[in-house]
């Protein structure tokens, strides 16, 4: 085979991956705008910005009230989905992308903060309550279902109980949390690839607790 036919045969595997309908959506909860950057409440967003660090995929069209872009994930063409309404609006986001390719929240992931994990934890469940966090409560509420898939991570509790939940959920990791928090992030887009390929329970299985 030359490498004239090489070339054609990747391009057109290339073409036949791009044809290939969303499947599955991928949604990082977070708030927009630079001041946000990097908070605690934003650990879905990183999970996201992980992705294209690594895949060279952007997620940067605007549609859905989010930031959006498709792409390849445990083996099945995915949306992920940026919601750019602010956290306590993030169920707008995804109704409107879930409507649009016909989804069923059995195959939309989302991944959220939870501040009663330690920095680092990870926790995949198929379904269940909001726990208290609003990105979570809002898309239960919009989908009319708490049918779906979640990879929480843990963004660890308040200092003492005098702390407001605002001022921690919006606050930055510490040094020594960075390295944690990193992995975590690392290892959430591998759940959400596991659960595309394997299901939850496979996922669970390899990621529930684990910590560096």
């Amino acid at each position: 085979m030359s490498v004239f036919d090489i070339f054609k045969q990747l391009d057109a595997q290339k073409a036949t991956k791009a044809a290939q309908p969303v499947e599955w959506l991928v949604v990082g909860l977070g708030n927009p705008g630079a001041k946000y950057d990097n908070t605690r409440h934003n650990a879905g967003f990183r999970v996201l910005e992980l992705y294209c660090a690594r895949s060279g995929q952007r997620i940067d069209r605007m549609k859905f009230k989010a930031l959006v872009g498709e792409g390849t994930l445990g083996g099945k063409r995915v949306l992920f989905v940026k919601p750019q309404t602010f956290m306590n609006l993030s169920g707008e986001s995804v109704r409107d992308a879930a409507a649009f390719y016909k989804i069923d929240p059995a195959h939309i992931i989302v991944l959220s903060d939870d501040i009663s994990l330690a920095v680092g934890t990870l926790r995949v469940r198929p379904k269940g309550s909001a726990g208290g966090q609003n990105g979570l409560k809002n898309i239960i509420y919009h989908l009319g279902s708490e049918d779906f898939p979640r990879v929480k991570i843990g963004v660890g509790d308040k200092p003492h109980p005098g702390y407001d939940l605002a001022d921690w959920v919006l606050s930055r990791f510490t040094p020594d949390e960075q390295q944690a928090i990193d992995k975590a992030c690392a290892d959430a887009l591998d759940a959400a690839a596991c659960i595309i390929a394997e299901g939850c329970a496979p996922a669970a299985q390899k990621f529930n607790g684990k910590r560096i």
